[in-house]
């Protein structure tokens, strides 16, 4: 299995870029239409918040889920029993977000949205009919006005030795969602399981874009769309001491979606939460 990068402005590269999620669960896309510039002036805002006592101010609500996530209460991957060495900010169009934050980070939200509800419409004309008759609506209507979709601001601090054993930056998982949509991030790290269970390192060039499969889009395609397992491993050397942050959209359906004969949205959402802990 490799991964290559895919030109998002070449003629053929919403098919190669399908035939690359099917293949690895994976799409990288060069030239695409996010901005690098607002990618990185995102990336120096958190970093100064999370190095902040702010913080603390906007701690996550357990039935809202926006808010500040400290690496006290960071997620248990599931299988396992250490947790990751992270903390998070999740950003919802309607939760709270720092008024000095507000403006960019919500503009990269309706963005990457926009780029998604493309991608949603690549992965359906390229799905095999016998793949595109399981989904109960057009997959791009699946998130239309979604109030689900989750934008989560990630910072992997510095390591500083007295890590607990076992633990890593974010342990072996697969998604929930349809489609996650992350911008390169400041520092690489960011590895896929190959079918033989080797760990490939997903090209990280600054400026590129990473799409992955969830357990979703998966559930709605029957399976022909994998979601592959991922991890950020930790660095070495004298990248322990880098933060590391990152800015994954997680694409969700209306909570009322038919997923397949088993679940609606709502319902897998709730299952996969309670597994991991969270609710």
């Amino acid at each position: 299995m490799k991964l290559e990068t895919i030109d998002y402005r070449a003629p053929d590269s919403a098919e190669q870029f399908v035939k690359s999620l099917r293949e690895t669960g994976f799409g990288v896309l060069s030239n695409h239409p996010i901005s690098q510039e607002l990618v990185e002036t995102i990336y120096k805002e958190w970093q100064a918040f999370f190095n902040s006592d702010e913080k603390n101010d906007y701690l996550f609500k357990p039935e809202t889920q926006d808010g500040f996530f400290p690496a006290s209460v960071s997620e248990t991957a599931k299988g396992h029993k250490v947790k990751d060495i992270k903390e998070y900010y999740h950003v919802y169009p309607n939760g709270r977000i720092p008024e000095s934050l507000r403006k960019n980070i919500t503009t990269y939200y309706e963005h990457a949205n926009a780029l998604a509800s493309e991608l949603l419409k690549w992965v359906e004309q390229y799905s095999p009919d016998f793949v595109s008759q399981k989904y109960s609506i057009a997959l791009e209507k699946m998130i239309e006005n979604s109030h689900q979709t989750l934008l989560r601001i990630l910072h992997y601090p510095p390591m500083s030795g007295d890590e607990e054993v076992g633990a890593i930056r974010a342990a072996a998982h697969e998604d929930i969602n349809l489609l996650t949509v992350l911008p390169a991030a400041n520092e690489p790290g960011l590895q896929v399981q190959a079918q033989d269970g080797s760990w490939l390192d997903v090209p990280s060039d600054f400026g590129n874009i990473i799409i992955n499969i969830g357990d979703m889009l998966q559930e709605a395609s029957g399976g022909y769309f994998p979601s592959t397992t991922h991890r950020v491993i930790n660095p070495e050397g004298s990248d322990m001491s880098k933060s590391r942050i990152s800015l994954p959209l997680f694409l969700h359906p209306n909570p009322d979606v038919v997923l397949s004969e088993k679940y609606t949205a709502d319902e897998y959402l709730k299952e996969r939460l309670r597994e991991l802990g969270v609710i």
